[in-house]
């Protein structure tokens, strides 16, 4: 490789930045990959990172697409799902109403130590024989245009140098480099702010309950593997843990309901765990659990008014758009984004056309960052609604699993003929949804307040059909287009039924509350069984 000059140059050798190197090298061995890092590698596990929940679609990407399923069953931990207790306030955890899965569903995903993954990428990416330069400071940036190569200035070692490449990717996470330069910033009118630190050792909500009729109620009783959600009004506080030992911690909340300035240093913090979750600060409190790190951020939430450029530049991860971690997307968003670019890359590489790709490609990607960002715009204040925020859960992966996560299952969201197919499809699923969100902080607004907790366990995995989605989405990489399609109208068509229904429980509780457009339940699925019994609603 000449040292100054490389086919793709990518500008940040974390999660985003690594995984896109490596996928470029699977894809194409001949292409020539250097990546620049400013940190010093290997990095020290539980790294001073967030993002370690991984849910389908990243999952998938880590596993089958780049190869990694080994290292993430023996090296890190096999999440036990989306774990949900609406306790603000609460000292008995068994008295509070709980919403996950008593068993694991069939499509797995991971918690990730980002430290550890992290070195492990960057070790395959050096066995695939990426050029990648840790300990070095990006210093300038000479963008080409009309076939001309980019420029970067940089310094390793004290040593300065430059690096000629035909194409150039910002991974470089909150930096941002590119998008500084090209002032690219973009708000998105989500206003929430985050705290978040790790301490030793593994804490298990199954410690704070003696009862035991609620320990058994999972199978295995592994609360602790999962992503655990303490939710209350305005706020959720998350619990992960990861497999060198340490567990990771955080509060997100609406900036107008908890200010960041109540919580912005971990002596604050733990004082207003103590107010709205008792129980976990108790758990914290307790000498094996010695804190590691602990960070914010405001206003974590952003987008971006271009990520794609036919001028041969593109972003990935946290340097282009991030959404909300309550869902944990972000390494879908690296994962959809990272698929793109080395399309993008392929097809100029072969001397296609490839430049209006670029375009479609951020349009499609842009849409499904938009349509997942109104499952957080205003959202917040149901967070502690132990009545509605289940259904809205519900709901929300239903959509996901609806139709982004099949068609990026099926390895087709670089299909542009399918997705144009699609299109009236994905239009319906918009609108029921943005209906849905609208429906659902009416019907929050109008309880006025969070419900009593009643000690329901309500169990996703003892939905037939909410299972079978799940199921579907592993086994979708064979299936023929014309299937495919029949099944995503399937899906939508549950969403229909289930969005009649969710109306229709809204208005036996609230007779006056507002359609947002929703069809009711005798137009959208007249004569079908219900998709949720009366438990799910309160």
């Amino acid at each position: 490789m000449n040292p100054a000059a490389t086919d793709v140059l990518i500008m940040g050798g974390g999660l985003a930045g690594l995984s896109l190197a490596i996928q470029l090298k699977q894809r194409d061995p001949s292409v020539q990959v250097t990546v620049i890092e400013r940190r010093a590698h290997p990095v020290r596990e539980a790294a001073f990172k967030v993002g370690e929940s991984t849910v389908e679609i990243g999952a998938h990407y880590f596993a089958d697409v780049l190869g990694f399923r080994e290292h993430l069953e023996s090296r890190h931990i096999r999440k036990f799902g989306f774990r949900f207790f609406f306790s603000e306030g609460q000292q008995d955890i068994a008295a509070c109403t709980e919403l996950g899965v008593s068993r694991l569903l069939p499509t797995p995903s991971w918690q990730l130590d980002r430290g550890r993954f992290e070195n492990f990428l960057g070790e395959q990416a050096g066995v695939l024989g990426v050029r990648f330069l840790d300990e070095t400071v990006v210093r300038g940036i000479e963008l080409g245009a009309d076939g001309t190569t980019h420029q970067i200035r940089y310094e390793r070692q004290q040593q300065p140098a430059t690096l000629h490449t035909r194409w150039l990717v910002d991974a470089s996470g909150r930096a941002g480099l590119l998008k500084r330069k090209l002032d690219l910033a973009q708000a998105n009118a989500h206003e929430a702010n985050a705290v978040w630190w790790r301490v030793d050792g593994h804490i298990d909500p199954n410690q704070w309950s003696e009862d035991p009729q609620w320990q058994a109620r999972c199978t295995p009783p592994d609360r602790w593997r999962s992503t655990n959600h303490l939710c209350g009004p305005g706020y959720w506080f998350w619990l992960i843990p990861l497999a060198s030992g340490a567990h990771s911690l955080g509060i997100v909340c609406d900036a107008a309901l908890h200010p960041l300035e109540q919580m912005n240093t971990h002596e604050k913090a733990m004082a207003w765990l103590q107010q709205h979750q008792p129980q976990v600060a108790a758990s914290l409190q307790q000498p094996q659990h010695a804190l590691q790190d602990f960070l914010f951020l405001r206003n974590f939430s952003y987008g971006c008014k271009q990520v794609f450029s036919a001028d041969r530049w593109a972003l990935t991860g946290e340097a282009g758009l991030f959404l909300d971690p309550f869902y944990s997307p972000g390494s879908d968003f690296i994962a959809i984004s990272n698929g793109y670019i080395c399309d993008l890359i392929e097809r100029d590489r072969r001397q296609q056309a490839w430049a209006p790709y670029a375009e479609i490609y951020q349009q499609v990607y842009f849409s499904f960052y938009e349509n997942t960002l109104t499952l957080y715009q205003d959202q917040y204040p149901l967070f502690g609604d132990a009545q509605v925020m289940p259904v809205k859960v519900i709901w929300d992966y239903t959509y996901y699993w609806a139709l982004l996560a099949p068609l990026y299952f099926a390895g087709k969201l670089t299909d542009i003929a399918l997705l144009g197919r699609l299109r009236g499809l994905f239009q319906q699923a918009r609108e029921l949804n943005v209906g849905m969100q609208g429906l659902l902080r009416a019907w929050g607004r109008h309880n006025a307040g969070p419900l009593r907790p009643d000690g329901r366990l309500l169990d996703q995995h003892g939905i037939d059909w909410f299972h079978a989605m799940n199921r579907a989405l592993h086994e979708q990489t064979a299936v023929a287009d014309d299937v495919l399609v029949q099944q995503l109208h399937g899906n939508v068509q549950r969403m229909r039924q289930l969005a009649g229904e969710v109306l229709e429980q809204a208005r036996l509780r609230h007779p006056q509350i507002d359609s947002h457009g929703l069809p009711p339940l005798t137009a959208a699925a007249p004569a079908a069984a219900p998709l949720l019994a009366e438990p799910w609603y309160g």
